[in-house]
């Protein structure tokens, strides 16, 4: 008899973050005891102190890039992974710290840190795309666990992850929801917000917070225009909904940018 086939090697790895998409795999429970048997979960810091060596059949990325260091770690993390998968605003957006890139850093650490000077950080916060080239996207802060799973199976069968790009107005449909902007007038970032979700606040009549980050062509111009000129938004207003978790993805930065300047 031949050799058996080994399973692929698995890492996750994790740069500037809260850890929550992490978790959103560790809350997968009964799904990753059958990933264990479909993979070698070689790398995994925050579920075990087991590291073995790479290259990596696949490497989870979570968390931005806002440190000289983590830029060289994510060229190394790159070398060796096969397939490179981020997930999160964080990787995906640069996340809530990307809020720096709007501003100085060094306002943020003379307020925050008794001796600013000690500290060594980058004047963004970027995504790891900015850095290395990635093989695929997950959005979400945190990432739906359903669709990590599904991006993990593709990886198995070799097949193109199936994540929906439609916005969370879709998902807001399928649960019958009323729309808050429509019915209430509450300024919601749904429309311009990639699926994932649930329409989980206007499930509770509160706007979208645009968590999962800007869906696939979002249209941010026309709904800012529509807050605006419709429904009185002030561009104060605008400019806090699109700076949010995901304020470093492109979409959303230069429409709060053209904002910024009314």
């Amino acid at each position: 008899m031949g050799n058996a086939t080994p399973v692929p090697k698995l890492a996750v790895w994790k740069f500037a973050s809260c850890d929550g998409c992490q978790l959103s795999l560790l809350d997968c429970e009964d799904e990753l005891l059958q990933l264990a048997d479909k993979m070698d979960i070689a790398y995994f810091m925050e579920a075990s102190s087991r590291q073995l060596e790479g290259p990596y059949d696949l490497s989870l990325v979570e968390g931005s890039i806002t440190t000289a260091e983590d830029e060289e770690r994510i060229r190394e993390v790159r070398a060796q992974s096969r397939t490179l998968v981020t997930i999160g605003a964080c990787a995906t957006a640069g996340g809530i710290q990307a809020l720096r890139n709007f501003s100085d850093v060094k306002d943020f650490t003379s307020i925050v840190y008794a001796h600013p000077e000690y500290i060594a950080t980058l004047k963004t916060s970027t995504p790891i795309s900015a850095h290395v080239p990635v093989d695929f996207e997950l959005q979400g802060c945190p990432i739906n666990k359903r669709q990590l799973l599904e991006v993990i199976s593709a990886f198995l069968h070799r097949r193109p992850p199936q994540v929906p790009p439609h916005s969370v107005c879709i998902e807001c449909k399928l649960k019958g929801n009323v729309c808050v902007m429509v019915a209430h007038g509450t300024p919601c970032m749904g429309p311009v917000t990639h699926a994932g979700c649930g329409a989980l606040c206007p499930s509770y009549n509160r706007g979208c917070y645009a968590c999962y980050g800007p869906k696939e062509n979002p249209n941010t111009a026309s709904l800012s225009h529509w807050w605006k000129e419709e429904m009185g938004v002030q561009p104060v207003t605008i400019v806090e909904n699109l700076r949010n978790f995901n304020a470093a993805a492109p979409a959303f930065a230069e429409e709060s940018r053209r904002h910024d300047k009314e």
